[in-house]
């Protein structure tokens, strides 16, 4: 084939993975601006290599002409999670988005792999707008916690390595690592309201730190420089004792402070 030709099969799928992207990073913004605590802890994509086609159209004997149809993760997406919880609640998003219709689904959560890989995955249709006009493309969603995906990269490293030769010795050490992994999944599981309650008092915080220094940096604009050094000295004072309620007030303070000066300037 073509190069000209591979560019433009590949070209939708690197836009779709662009947009997925940027639709589920926009996801976790949402969540943390909200002070709410986010399912999702990181998404990455990418388009499968043209060596990395081919090597699958010759492994599974699919013609040139099926390349779109039967290979269905030539755009992949990763999320990742804190907890196993986590994924069935994005799996729940997504079932519920208008933009992505769900093809197929595995649990290799529950069910996992005979070699210890555990993850979910959806293939989903997902439309484009090209200069070609609206394309459905498929694309492949993993969706795993931490852990799981630190045991999948080690795993996907040695197994290309291999050439999926993998000796037993190996095979044996990375069945006894993934159950590893599911102790430590379930031991975080059983602690996941702790964790949560400490993520989210950071987040809280650092929120309200946020709002006070953008409010102290447009008082420079209309306050008097001796307003401001004390509104700053203040600050730093109550920043030191780490008291989120006593900031959450000053940030109210400033607040009614600086809604005096846009009354004034009116």
């Amino acid at each position: 084939m073509e190069i000209q030709l591979w560019r433009e099969i590949l070209t939708p799928y690197d836009l779709a993975v662009d947009e997925l992207v940027v639709k589920f990073s926009h996801m976790i913004k949402e969540y943390r601006q909200k002070g709410m605590y986010s399912p999702i802890e990181q998404v990455t994509g990418r388009v499968k290599t043209i060596s990395s086609i081919l090597e699958k159209v010759q492994k599974k004997n699919i013609s040139m002409d099926e390349i779109t149809t039967k290979i269905e993760d030539i755009a992949g997406i990763r999320i990742i999670c804190q907890f196993v919880e986590d994924i069935y609640k994005v799996v729940d998003i997504i079932r519920n988005r208008s933009d992505m219709t769900i093809k197929s689904e595995k649990d290799y959560v529950k069910n996992q792999k005979d070699s210890g890989y555990r993850s979910y995955h959806l293939i989903i249709y997902y439309n484009v707008e090209t200069s070609q006009g609206c394309k459905k493309i498929q694309a492949e969603i993993q969706i795993r916690t931490l852990a799981m995906n630190f045991w999948a990269t080690i795993e996907h490293s040695l197994q290309y390595k291999y050439r999926y030769n993998m000796p037993d010795s190996i095979k044996e050490r990375l069945m006894a690592s993934s159950e590893a992994i599911v102790i430590l999944d379930k031991e975080m599981s059983s602690v996941r309201d702790d964790i949560m309650d400490a993520q989210n008092s950071f987040n809280d915080k650092a929120n309200v730190v946020a709002d006070i220094l953008n409010n102290i940096q447009n008082l420079y604009k209309v306050a008097n420089k001796r307003e401001i050094v004390k509104i700053q000295d203040e600050f730093y004072s109550i920043y030191k004792e780490n008291d989120l309620e006593q900031l959450k007030k000053f940030n109210k303070q400033l607040d009614i402070i600086a809604e005096g000066y846009r009354a004034q300037g009116l």
